[in-house]
């Protein structure tokens, strides 16, 4: 077999797989309400300074289980910055959150977190969830100490 019929195979190949592969990881843009599909899904992503969702950007998908006030489940973000220490909060109206987890994004840019706690009777409003994907180095404790929401993942819709 001539190499070079080889190599140009194997990169076509590699085009035509990664093809497939990207929009695997797109944000499910294009929905009106993706977390409702599965209501134990939430998905998180950037927003504007309008709170719109910018689709092409950054986001997640928390998986969760919601027993009494115990929160647990996966977390995965995709297209974050990769190195950075991202940390999964409940927010309780500033600067109070609850921290679910936290992880360093891969250098895909990919971050896997898992954890349980106790959220409480909800944050804002009593009964609602908001959960947030921020920058580990925007936490202290149990509050925000700065704000840089173009770093953030918000939620798509409250957890009732």
């Amino acid at each position: 077999m001539n190499i070079k019929k080889f190599l140009v195979g194997a990169a076509a190949s590699a085009v035509v797989l990664g093809s497939i592969a990207i929009p695997a990881l797109a944000a499910p843009g294009g929905k009106d309400s993706p977390a409702n599909d599965n209501p134990n899904n939430l998905y998180l992503y950037q927003k504007d300074a309008s709170w719109n969702i910018v689709w092409d950007e950054a986001w997640g998908k928390y998986n969760y289980s919601l027993s009494g006030t115990t929160i647990s489940g996966p977390f995965n973000g995709h297209g974050l910055v990769p190195g950075t220490d991202y940390t999964l909060v409940e927010y309780n109206g500033w600067p109070s959150v609850t921290v679910i987890g936290s992880d360093v994004a891969d250098a895909a840019g990919n971050v896997h977190i898992a954890g349980t706690v106790d959220i409480g009777s909800g944050g804002e409003t009593l009964g609602k969830y908001k959960i947030w994907l921020v920058k580990s180095s925007d936490v202290t404790g149990a509050n925000l100490n700065a704000w840089n929401p173009g770093s953030y993942l918000f939620e798509h819709n409250l957890i009732p």
